[in-house]
């Protein structure tokens, strides 16, 4: 593929570019508008300089310019007076009608999907990242080639080229079509990857915890407090693209597995969805899904609703999960609190990632939600084994615990079988019995 093209789709947009954004509301259609202030979040998050803003309403899409005739030349005057190198609609655009807009406005055009694979271009760091959104990038430009090819539909011709030939389009497409199967195979070895790593986990007993939620919710802060990490967290749209993964020891629970994943957004761009195929499978394989929704945000109770979707999209419905009312440190006099079901379930915590308010809640939430895979025993340790009680203090849920007259310590814990089993592998340490319910049997 000629070098210009992959560079032209790779930096679709360049930092600082003057840009007009025209949020568009169309009562009579499908598609509805993400929100003004999302709207900016997302170009900001790109880089780009907003030199204005404009709000369309209109009652049904025009075939042509997506918007009328009248608001074409408006905004062909707005970008000529601001010198605008960039327009963006906040609602998808036809191949056509990017075409149409760009050869009236003099400049380029995208629409928000555009823009948001823009944003995950900028934002992916990992090798299978970076696979991920070049594949979704060439899929969403494999439909658009008439836009940027049309002034190029000749015959080739020359020496070794003379005959029925292809026109530069039809190469393109061509060349298109075999680098997207080309990442495909690349990224169908690393998800094989992946599953070998699943599939050591599961043998393993360990649960896995995945947080997932609105885009800028707060998923990796709350990620560093669970896990004591550092990984890059920022009041940005899609701070984080690749998934993190740490093993960590939760107090009440054990050992588990903690996932961070990338942010969702309403309608999600399906290019996305389908190269991000990995990414959102760690959801599916989760034990516990931590929805996290930012509290103090207005708008979060129709964000659940499109989280929620996405995960039903992903077939990650069944999924236990526990809502993680984020921010509450940007409420006022808010305080840490759990909200439980008709069954005495937690269902919801309050709490701030920010501050760690409200983690130690989080910790029994989770405590009760990995029950099912948890289980109640009596151990001994020997005397030369003590030391091992204070770190059972730290990753497991000691009920009771006693001396006897050997200086042994007798320990009822409620921990992970996977926990149980790298316990009892330890020189001094032995099982004393094992039951389902918790009812005391220490002497």
């Amino acid at each position: 593929m000629p070098m210009e093209l992959f560079d032209r789709q790779k930096n679709a947009v360049g930092q600082g570019e003057r840009t007009v954004l025209v949020n568009v509301e169309v009562t009579s259609n499908l598609q509805k508008s993400n929100g003004m202030n999302e709207f900016k979040q997302l170009a900001l998050s790109s880089g780009l300089n907003i030199v204005q803003t404009i709000k369309v309403k209109r009652n049904s899409i025009k075939a042509q310019f997506f918007i009328g005739k009248g608001k074409v030349e408006e905004l062909a005057s707005i970008v000529s007076i601001n010198e605008a190198d960039l327009v963006i609609f906040s609602l998808q655009l036809s191949p056509t009608q990017e075409r149409n807009l760009e050869k009236t406005l003099k400049c380029q055009v995208m629409d928000r999907t555009g823009l948001i694979l823009d944003i995950f271009a900028l934002r992916a760091k990992s090798f299978e990242g970076k696979l991920q959104v070049e594949l979704a990038q060439l899929r969403h430009l494999s439909t658009r080639l008439i836009r940027g090819w049309t002034h190029l539909e000749r015959q080739k011709g020359g020496i070794g080229l003379r005959g029925p030939g292809e026109t530069q389009l039809e190469t393109d497409k061509r060349l298109i079509s075999k680098r997207i199967k080309y990442l495909s195979r690349r990224l169908e070895k690393v998800h094989k990857q992946h599953d070998l790593g699943r599939k050591s986990r599961r043998k393993k007993d360990l649960p896995m915890i995945s947080l997932t939620g609105y885009t800028n919710a707060g998923k990796s802060t709350l990620f560093n407090q669970l896990t004591n990490s550092h990984v890059y967290a920022d009041d940005k749209l899609f701070a984080t693209l690749d998934s993190t993964i740490r093993r960590v020891s939760l107090p009440g629970a054990g050992e588990a597995v903690v996932v961070d994943t990338v942010g969702f957004i309403q309608d999600l761009p399906h290019e996305l969805v389908a190269a991000f195929k990995s990414t959102l499978e760690e959801t599916r394989q989760a034990k516990v899904l931590l929805h996290v929704v930012d509290a103090s945000d207005s708008d979060n109770g129709d964000k659940i609703e499109q989280v929620e979707d996405i995960i039903e999209q992903i077939g990650a419905q069944e999924i236990p999960s526990i809502i993680v009312m984020n921010k509450i440190d940007e409420m006022s006099n808010f305080h840490p609190r759990v909200d439980k079901d008709y069954s005495g379930n937690t269902y919801r915590v309050w709490l701030s990632a920010h501050t760690g308010e409200g983690i130690d809640l989080l910790y029994q939430a989770l405590s009760e939600r990995l029950s099912g895979m948890m289980t109640y025993v009596g151990i001994k340790l020997d005397v030369q084994s003590a030391y091992i009680r204070s770190e059972i203090h730290k990753v497991g849920f000691i009920q009771k615990e006693k001396m006897n007259e050997f200086g042994q310590w007798l320990l009822e814990i409620n921990v992970t079988r996977h926990y149980l089993k790298r316990l009892l592998g330890k020189q001094g340490v032995s099982l004393l019995w094992e039951q389902k319910s918790q009812q005391s049997q220490m002497a």
